[in-house]
Formats: C-alpha cells, sequence, structure tokens
C-alpha cells in the first residue's frame, strides 16, 4: 500500500552523451571519487552525488524518511529552455529515457516526469505524446520560457496537448529574476528568490485565463506555491474593488488559487496550515526536493503532523495529480 508519496524529487542522468556542435552549454556530468559535478559551460553548476540517479541510494534513503514512492523528475537547469529548440529536443530525449528506465525498472517506488522543449510550442506539444508513451506521468517547465511569461498565449497548444494527453504539469522556478536587487548572491536562488519566481509564474497563469481555457489541466505549483498563497488577500481585495482591476481576473483570484496543486515543502508548520487555509487541504501533496541539500527530511511526518492529518491523506491527493491507480 502507497501511504506516503514524495512528489518533488530530482533526477540527473549518470552520463549525457557529448552531441559535437551542439549548444556551448550543453550539460555533461564528471564522475569524481565520492561525488559528480554537473558541468555547464566548462564550469562546475552544481556539485552532486550518485542519489541523482542510483535507485539503490534512493531506495536506501527512501527508507528513512518513510517514503513509499517517489515522483521523479529532472534537475530544473536541465530543462535548458534558452537553447535552440533541436538542441533542446535532443537533450530531453536523454533526460527522459533515463527517468523512464528508472521507473521502469522500480515501478513500486518510482514514477517520473519528463521534459519538453518549450521554446517551440508546436514541436513540444507533438513531443507530449512521447513522453506519455514513455510512461511517465507529466512534464515538469520553468517559471517562464526564457523570459515568456506562462500566460503566454503562445504557449496554448502545449497545454491543450497535456490535457488532451491526461499529463500533469510542475512548475519549477529557473533563472529567477531579482537576484540584483537582493546583492547579486547566487546562493540567494533557491532560499529568496524562487518563491517570488513561482508566485510570478502562477499570477501570470491566472491573469491570463489558462485554467479556465484548459480546466482539465493539473498544474503542480512547486516549493508550497511559493510566494503566491500571500499574494492572495491582495489579489482578491483588486478583484473585489471592481472595474478595472476586477478584469485581470476571470473569477476570484481565490478560486483559481484552489485549482493548482501545491507542494509541502515549506519547512514550517504554520506556513503549511496557512497553505492549506488558502489552498484546501485536498490540493497539497507531500515534497521534498530530494537530493538536493535544501530538501525537507521526512516530508511526509512533517506534513502529516503540521496539518493533522492521517497517513495516506496526501497521498489520496498525489494518486489524483498524477493519476495514480
Amino acid at each position: 500500500m502507497v501511504d506516503a508519496i514524495d512528489t518533488h524529487t530530482h533526477f540527473v542522468p549518470r552520463h549525457i552523451p557529448a552531441e559535437p556542435g551542439r549548444n556551448p552549454l550543453w550539460p555533461s556530468v564528471e564522475i569524481r571519487d565520492a561525488s559528480a559535478a554537473v558541468m555547464v559551460g566548462g564550469k562546475v553548476f552544481r556539485v552532486i552525488d550518485a542519489r541523482s540517479w542510483d535507485a539503490r541510494r534512493r531506495l536506501d534513503d527512501m527508507a528513512i524518511d518513510d517514503i513509499d514512492l517517489q515522483v521523479v523528475s529532472p534537475m530544473p537547469e536541465l530543462l535548458s529552455h534558452w537553447f535552440p529548440s533541436d538542441d533542446a529536443d535532443a537533450l530531453c530525449r536523454h533526460v527522459n529515457e533515463g527517468i523512464a528506465a528508472l521507473s521502469a525498472d522500480h515501478p513500486r517506488h518510482f514514477v517520473g516526469i519528463g521534459m519538453i522543449p518549450m521554446q517551440d510550442a508546436a514541436l513540444a506539444a507533438r513531443r507530449v505524446e512521447e513522453v506519455k508513451s514513455l510512461g511517465l506521468r507529466g512534464i515538469e517547465i520553468g517559471t517562464h520560457i526564457d523570459g515568456m511569461p506562462l500566460g503566454d498565449t503562445r504557449l496554448n497548444d502545449v497545454y491543450a496537448a497535456a490535457e488532451q494527453a491526461g499529463l500533469m504539469v510542475l512548475i519549477h522556478p529557473l533563472h529567477p529574476v531579482g537576484l540584483d536587487r537582493m546583492g547579486g548572491r547566487p546562493e540567494l536562488a533557491a532560499v529568496a528568490a524562487f518563491p517570488l519566481e513561482t508566485a510570478f509564474a502562477a499570477v501570470s497563469l491566472m491573469t491570463n485565463g489558462v485554467l479556465e481555457r484548459f480546466p482539465g489541466l493539473r498544474i503542480l505549483l512547486s516549493h508550497g506555491g511559493g510566494a503566491l498563497p500571500w499574494l492572495l488577500p491582495r489579489l482578491h481585495r483588486a478583484y473585489a474593488m471592481g472595474p478595472p482591476l476586477e478584469s485581470l481576473f476571470a473569477r476570484n483570484p481565490a478560486e483559481i488559487a484552489r485549482s493548482f496543486y501545491y507542494d509541502t515543502i515549506l519547512y514550517d508548520g504554520s506556513a503549511l496550515r496557512y497553505l492549506a487555509d488558502k489552498a484546501g487541504a485536498d490540493r497539497l501533496v507531500v515534497g521534498s526536493d530530494y537530493p538536493f541539500t535544501i530538501k525537507q527530511d521526512k516530508p511526509a511526518r512533517f506534513a502529516e503532523h503540521a496539518l493533522s492529518v492521517e497517513r495516506g491523506v496526501l497521498s489520496a491527493n498525489a494518486k489524483r495529480l498524477f493519476g495514480l491507480g
């Protein structure tokens, strides 16, 4: 019985084939004695270890964290929304096949999410069916597509394809704005800028009617929706004031916000309870950000204790989100 599902974990292939002539930022993985490094443009982007791809290491850690099943998605930098579309398409294939293999080898413990070349919406829409054919349950996209907001109508074909295929969409912060206003420290990206990025993406979706045009589309906002829950009272205030601000939203923004799913990576029980109040506990799914250092330890126990819910309640939400069981 699957009582604890961690919906937010990441994957890096052990090997990414070098392909001559590809973008200079084509990534590679450099294996070291006890660790590895993701190399981008000849520089270390992130130091990782075998947990990023090794099923045995992941299963051992899942036992420690009391997790039955992980949803595995690409490390966000691999999404490469800034590549030429043919380069991105080739990288998507490598990563998707790696995640699909991990999931197929251990179907009771891993479910996969793939990636598609979002910078070419027509191509990305065609690739949705390929993702599904690999047995993957969704796609991961950044909070913007190399500067294009997620509410842009040019992305409609992708959303329509995902809705038609029954694949969910994970929105993950990527290349956030505002670091210069925080002093330019890159270490602050995941700590402080990512929550703002997620809120920007969500507001773009909300004010451009994406969920109204695609009511069957299941969207997961990472990191508890970032700053969105704290913006909702202000958005509702604007909507309640009537024209012209009311026209920003197709309906009450508080109702739109309850159409998203949210993971529980908030690290604080009171913050998670606030999110549950704004979004609804039925829209929350457990997440950890495994295997990176910022991960939430024992994520299911944290969420269940904070929300005072029984074992399995949040996994039922995850099964609905990913179309499991």
